[in-house]
Order: C-alpha cells, then structure tokens, then sequence
C-alpha cells in the first residue's frame, strides 16, 4: 500500500446499467478525496454520455494510461478501451458484458499486481459475461481464479451483522450436495481469519445455520446436521475457532441471535440474504474473503429497470468504498502488529484480559 491515501480501483460494471450512475453520485462528493484515491477503469466517452444525464455530477478526472502515475487530487479515470461503444441503458446486450468484464480484468490486473490497493465493483449482469475468455458466473469465482485461491468467502457487511455464505449462486436442489464437512470446515477458517485480519476481532464468535427446517429434528427432517454440519462444528472448535450451531434459521433471526455473534455462516444465498437485507442496519457489502486483494461491492444488481434515468441511489455503492478502505486500514494494523513482536505480545495479554460471554449452544 502506497504511504498516501489508499488508491481504490473501481470496476465500472455494465455500462447498460446503473454501475456507472453511481459511481459518479458517489464521486461527485469531492470529500471522497480526503479518504481515498479513486481511479475508475472505463472509458471517458463511455462516463461522459451518462455524466451529461446528471446534473450534480460535475466531476474533472485526471486521465491516465498508467497507474504509476496517479494524480491523488483528482479522480482518475483509466481508459481500458478507446473505440466507440452504442450505449444502450437498460437493455441487456453482448456490448454491456463484454465491456464489464474488460473493466474488470483489467483492474483485477492491476490489484493483483498491487497498482491498486483495493477494489470496489459494479455491478455485472451474469448471463451476458459468459465467454470463451471469461468462463465465470460473476466477480467472485474471476478473482478466486485470478490470485489462485483455494477458497474464498462471499461475505455480507452491515452495521450491525455479518452473513457469509457457504453455497451461493447455485440451484436450490443443488444446494445439499455442496453441504459438505470439508467445505464447511473451510469457510468457518476462512471466516475466523478474516475477522480477525480485516475487521481486527480478536475473539471472533461464529453462528452456523442448519440446512433442514427444526435442525433436522435429530434426523427426523434430514440427516445433514447430524452427519455433515455438527461434526464439521466439532472440527473448527478443534482448530480454535469460536463456533456455535447449527442454529435453525427462522427462529435464529427472529429472536435476535444473531446479535450475539460476530459472524453468521447461512447454508445458502437466499438462507443468509433475505434476513440481511430485511435486518441490516445502514446499506450493505459484499466483500469477498479469502482473496491477497480487498474487493468490496454494492449488495445490488445492473437495474436494468432504471438505468440512465438518474434515478439510481449510491448509498450501498458509496458504502462499499469506505468499507474497502476501512478493511485495507484493518489489515495492514493487523499484519503489522502480527509481524512486530512487542505489539504482538501486547495484543495477545490484551486479549486475555477480556472477559469472554458463555453462549448457550
């Protein structure tokens, strides 16, 4: 990380959708300038056709071909194409993905090459990314492959809960295949280590959900609980990690348990979206953990339904920069109190001497 303000690259999306329209709500506010420096990987023509749409978005970039080469004052704009583009809002076509997915790898690129030292994107739509050069579902299984990690974790982020996801974007019959003990296992790792790192929780504590309705009934209602998710429990306790479960889902966030934990691990996307979004105070993140690289996003799609009629609201996007920027100031702490001995010690007898809650299993 630059000795400067942290450089935040941001991906600008579809460019049929809203990624762009609030990209430049966001930046409007020239205040973002004494947190960061943003550099937007676009296309001036591609920013301009929408910043003519808007009348608040009175923004002057700084334009650059290399990020070497930054002004810190400014927003910057990398140009990753220069031909011209039919800009259609709204409507999903071949030209809105191919366009999204260059923005993104080209600042994927830069992030893992540490040109930037995080990355907020905007929203892609799936069904039109798909290519022989970019055979992805989305943004998250692109940078799992980009840096070539094992696994990593779609995290929610709100003011007062955190969701991660064991399965995500797969169909509901296929969700029970994927419940496994080692992948369970390893999303609770991935989860620890990252509140720790990211979010500098020393202690972290975890909730599991169960999959089947009641937990299973004991194997009533099915048997994943018993033979999968309990045992997978029993593993990460071993590792030391702080996990309860596995909690039924309903009554979970219904009684406010959720509150008790630092973390909540849901079997599956809708399991663990629909109470984040129905009880997530302030505007949610996702943030993929796992990743040598921070990427945060908004916790919303293209909207096609309203793209380029100014009508967009920035408030998840906006959020998803500062988070990105409060995870990059979290993890160089972390990393180097962790590689400074006497900071180290300190922490650990500071740990030690915090009274740790009983959570009823």
């Amino acid at each position: 990380m630059s000795d400067k303000k942290p450089v935040i690259g941001i991906s600008c999306g579809d460019i049929n959708g809203i990624g762009i329209e609030i990209i430049l709500k966001t930046l409007a506010d020239n205040r973002i300038l004494d947190f960061c420096c943003p550099v937007l990987f676009g296309n001036n023509k591609t920013v301009n056709f929408y910043r003519k749409g808007l009348a608040d978005a009175n923004i002057n970039f700084f334009m650059t071909k290399d990020l070497n080469r930054i002004n810190y004052k400014q927003i910057n704009l990398f140009n990753c194409w220069e031909e011209e583009v039919n800009i259609n809002p709204g409507i999903l076509n071949d030209i809105g993905g191919k366009y999204a997915v260059l923005s993104l790898t080209t600042a994927g690129k830069a992030l893992k090459s540490n040109l930037i030292d995080g990355l907020v994107t905007a929203p892609l739509q799936k069904s039109n990314t798909q290519s022989d050069t970019f055979n992805f579902t989305g943004h998250t299984p692109y940078l799992k492959n980009l840096f070539g990690a094992t696994d990593v974790v779609m995290f929610m982020i709100a003011q007062n809960m955190k969701v991660a996801l064991l399965t995500e974007h797969v169909p509901l019959h296929d969700v029970a295949k994927y419940i496994t003990r080692d992948a369970i296992s390893s999303k609770l790792q991935l989860i620890n280590n990252s509140l720790k790192r990211d979010f500098n929780i020393n202690k972290p504590r975890i909730a599991v959900l169960s999959l089947n309705p009641h937990a299973g009934d004991e194997g009533l209602i099915g048997k994943e609980e018993e033979e999968i998710i309990k045992p997978a429990i029993k593993d990460a306790k071993q590792r030391d990690i702080f996990c309860f479960g596995p909690y039924p889902a309903d009554a979970f966030f219904a009684r406010g348990q959720y509150e008790k934990f630092d973390a909540v691990l849901a079997m599956y996307h809708d399991q663990g979206l629909i109470p984040f979004k129905s009880l997530a105070i302030g505007e949610g993140v996702n943030y993929t953990a796992g990743l040598p690289g921070i990427r945060t996003s908004p916790d919303h799609g293209v909207a096609f339904d309203i793209a380029g009629q100014g009508k967009a609201d920035e408030s998840s996007f906006r959020e998803a920069i500062f988070k990105c920027i409060d995870i990059i100031y979290g993890r160089n702490e972390y990393d180097e109190q962790h590689n400074n001995p006497l900071k180290k010690i300190s922490s650990a007898m500071n740990a030690n001497a915090v009274d740790e809650k009983i959570i009823d299993e």
